[in-house]
């Protein structure tokens, strides 16, 4: 049955410690490492934002603080600029805070990315709602969540966002048993396997962290027992979904083949910015330019 409750919200888990990136995130959330010249989570906003969803939910933790901060008015920086006649760096601050509703739940204990998601209940309700994971940066000519939001508009339950990887890279992600639908792009999810070994993944099919959510997910995160690492696993709540049509299924897998940064590893992090600069007009001919003499020059 098709579910017709509009989607209007998004949530955004931003309760992890960043660790890869020690020491840089000792003081600094890793959502606010800058990607260029944003912090990583204001692309994500955009990106929710871009789709229609001005609702934003941020599930936080300790050390934070900045996150609400960049998303707030800066009063002084503002009128330290409009005195400059700086009205293009003024615009730039003033977007941030003006980009959407902004709201904040602290997750409190570090029990998974369901358990984030399940904090978000009382926020979300009743009705469908999209989850973005600040790690992956959709780029905005590619636009994948107004797709999904569709999907689900159209056919009900849950839909996720699959991306095709080598075999040998399987056990980093959560993988996807998936049937053909009568839709390009669009598949149904028939079973998921949490960073399954090689020879036991279902498929080549990963998740990445984008998910249009049907409201049952929080009854059934709220059965969901502790899974792979101690942690309340969003991949055994989907998989409950997707198995059982009871529980609030179904669930629907959107391919995405456009681009997408990953930000959650070093050198992920590091080619996202040189990608994205180098597809800005007003730094990419300057910096390719200079990208090009440094390869050159390295032995």
């Amino acid at each position: 049955m098709t579910d017709v409750r509009a989607v209007r919200k998004a949530v955004i888990p931003a309760a992890g410690l960043g660790t890869r990136f020690l020491p840089a995130t000792k003081a600094t959330p890793k959502e606010m490492l800058p990607v260029v010249d944003k912090p990583a989570i204001q692309y994500v906003v955009e990106e929710a934002v871009a789709a229609g969803l001005t609702d934003v939910l941020m599930v936080t933790g300790r050390g934070k603080r900045p996150l609400e901060d960049h998303f707030d008015r800066a009063y002084e920086l503002e009128e330290a600029l409009r005195e400059k006649g700086d009205t293009e760096k003024l615009a730039e601050v003033q977007h941030s805070s003006e980009l959407a509703d902004v709201h904040y739940v602290r997750q409190g204990a570090p029990k998974g990315l369901g358990h984030a998601v399940l904090v978000a209940a009382p926020h979300v309700g009743s009705e469908p709602f999209a989850v973005l994971l600040g790690d992956d940066l959709i780029d905005e000519r590619d636009p994948l969540l107004p797709l999904m939001i569709d999907v689900q508009r159209r056919r009900g339950g849950s839909v996720i966002a699959l991306i095709e990887v080598d075999p040998t890279q399987v056990h980093l992600y959560g993988c996807a048993a998936v049937e053909p639908t009568d839709e390009d792009g669009v598949v149904r999810i028939t079973d998921l396997v949490e960073k399954p070994d090689a020879e036991d993944a279902p498929s080549n099919l990963a998740i990445i962290g984008r998910y249009v959510l049907a409201p049952e997910v929080f009854e059934v995160l709220q059965k969901t027992e502790p899974g792979r690492g101690g942690e309340i696993q969003l991949t055994d709540a989907l998989r409950v979904l997707a198995t059982r049509e009871d529980a609030g299924g179904p669930v629907h897998g959107v391919l995405f083949r456009g681009r997408r940064y990953d930000t959650g590893d070093k050198a992920d992090y590091l080619r996202a910015i040189v990608r994205l600069a180098a597809d800005r007009e007003d730094l990419g001919p300057e910096f390719v330019a200079w990208l090009r003499e440094f390869v050159k020059e390295r032995p």
